[in-house]
């Protein structure tokens, strides 16, 4: 075979794998869910954990950290505010979430076919979430930059497993500190038409949030609907600070969700038994979300939980190991029987690149929250080195592995099709199915074909270059950046949009840290 040849025959592959990559994982919204949940321990040890988080808020306390109005909601509520400390009577947050907490609720896209049912049996898959750094096979390690930014938002818009834009895909930091949260929430808007985070790190940037997505739905609209959802983190152990009580409070006054997330890593943040530590997570969404009810009864929350370990030997963060997922079964029980959305996640790994480390440890993380029933699996995709940084590659890979857990939870077709008896009665004993007319009929979508695997013979993958995983990845996102096509944006819209941000970035002086 010439080498024109062999380079026209691998084109011919690229082309139609990449047809492939468009058109096999198209799928809903969001995904409904239609597994069981899998149950890790029995009702007995969920009641005893309930009976000890609402131990550890009667009798030790939340800290509400420099927020006197917080303190004051609260003791008004008939908690026990000495000082900072707050002590809730036994079953006095459950009863207030239960109350007015939905259940359920919608987070509407600008693209109304994009919105999102977050609750219920329903499962939404969100790009990682923080990472100040971000990471290629051509640049390596460096701090990202608000073009990084960008490329993952348009990277998410097209990864058809991925139902949200998510928030801080990475942290901009060619920009200051204070004024680079417009930027971000912008690019959301702009770049994709799918549900997007807002920025919690200050209260008036949670409000610039609420302002920009008015001038996107109206203000009547985002009053009375959700548009936006927010990661409010626990500064575990037992402690809410100002910033985060902010945060919440500007988002819950304007009917916007909050992600009462503890951010725990055991053994270091919580203790070192899983019991331990699903107690602890319990107990301070517990007092987060019943906060959140007392600003505004009926302000859609989601439990969170972000939960993994530490290594004993070096104080290291762990991902990818038993005792997470075991905690994500847990607290997802917990959840439903709090009768809230539950969030946990994702493509978790410690490596520092995408290789198998990085692969087992995410693949783990995603099945166990998979099966665990989380309504908001954030950090999906990307996320690398302890979230630390944002992979391009590992984005790419971590996407596939969304478009396989869409069809995991979807369940088993069980319809005429599905059962296949016209190819059983047709082929019979001794024969092979591949040219029975069911077999003909199906084989396109039968199933699921990886978009960055390579399953060919050795001597093909030799023929295409031998490239790795990480190396195929690398060729699709750039190939996915060259193809994007923005969604249309109202260009009135667009103008106030951008109107809103040069006067406002003007009100101000910058800062770097």
């Amino acid at each position: 075979m010439s080498e024109r040849s062999g380079r026209r025959r691998s084109r011919g592959r690229e082309a139609k794998h990449a047809a492939r990559a468009r058109t096999q994982a198209e799928v809903a919204a969001f995904i409904e869910r239609r597994i069981p949940y899998f149950d890790y321990v029995d009702e007995e040890a969920l009641e005893i954990i309930e009976h000890n988080a609402d131990t550890v808020l009667e009798e030790i306390g939340i800290e509400f950290s420099d927020d006197s109005e917080a303190l004051a909601i609260l003791k008004d509520a008939g908690a026990d505010v000495q000082g900072q400390r707050v002590r809730f009577p036994r079953g006095m947050c459950r009863s207030i979430i239960q109350a007015s907490a939905p259940a359920e609720f919608t987070q509407h896209a600008r693209n109304p076919e994009r919105s999102v049912i977050i609750g219920g049996k329903r499962t939404v898959l969100v790009p990682a979430y923080g990472s100040p750094f971000v990471r290629d096979l051509d640049g390596g390690r460096r701090y990202g930059t608000i073009e990084d930014f960008r490329n993952f938002v348009k990277l998410a818009y097209m990864a058809p497993g991925l139902h949200h834009s998510g928030g801080t895909v990475c942290e901009p930091v060619d920009l200051p500190v204070n004024k680079r949260h417009f930027d971000m929430v912008y690019s959301h808007i702009k770049y994709s038409d799918k549900p997007f985070m807002g920025s919690v790190t200050d209260p008036e940037r949670a409000q610039d949030t609420v302002d920009m997505a008015k001038l996107v739905f109206g203000d009547e609209f985002v009053e009375n609907n959700t548009v936006c959802t927010s990661l409010i983190n626990a500064n575990s152990p037992l402690t809410f600070d100002a910033t985060m009580l902010g945060a919440a409070k500007v988002y819950a006054r304007h009917n916007q969700a909050t992600m009462i997330s503890p951010f725990i890593l055991a053994g270091a943040m919580s203790p070192v038994t899983t019991a331990g530590t699903s107690t602890q997570i319990l107990a301070e969404a517990l007092a987060g979300m019943a906060f959140v009810q007392l600003v505004r009864p009926g302000a859609p929350v989601i439990f969170g939980t972000f939960a993994s370990a530490v290594s004993m030997q070096t104080g290291a963060p762990t991902f990818g190991t038993p005792e997470p997922s075991m905690v994500m079964y847990v607290v997802g029980a917990l959840a439903r029987r709090l009768g809230v959305p539950y969030r946990s996640g994702g493509g978790l790994t410690a490596s520092k690149i995408a290789d198998a480390q990085a692969a087992y440890e995410s693949a783990n993380t995603l099945q166990a929250a998979a099966m665990s029933g989380v309504n908001f699996m954030l950090h999906t995709a990307g996320w690398l080195e302890g979230g630390l940084s944002m992979g391009y590659e590992k984005f790419v890979m971590d996407a596939d592995q969304a478009n396989m857990i869409n069809i995991l939870l979807s369940g088993m077709d069980m319809s005429d099709n599905g059962q296949a008896m016209s190819a059983l009665r047709e082929i019979g004993p001794g024969s092979h199915f591949l040219g029975s007319e069911h077999t003909q009929a199906n084989f396109e979508n039968a199933f699921y074909r990886s978009t960055v695997a390579d399953s060919n013979s050795f001597e093909q993958w030799e023929a295409d270059g031998s490239m790795d995983c990480a190396m195929r990845a690398n060729k699709q996102w750039k190939t996915m950046l060259k193809e994007y096509e923005a969604p249309p944006l109202d260009p009135a819209v667009d103008e106030a949009l951008i109107d809103y941000m040069e006067r406002r970035k003007t009100s101000f002086p910058d800062k770097q840290y």
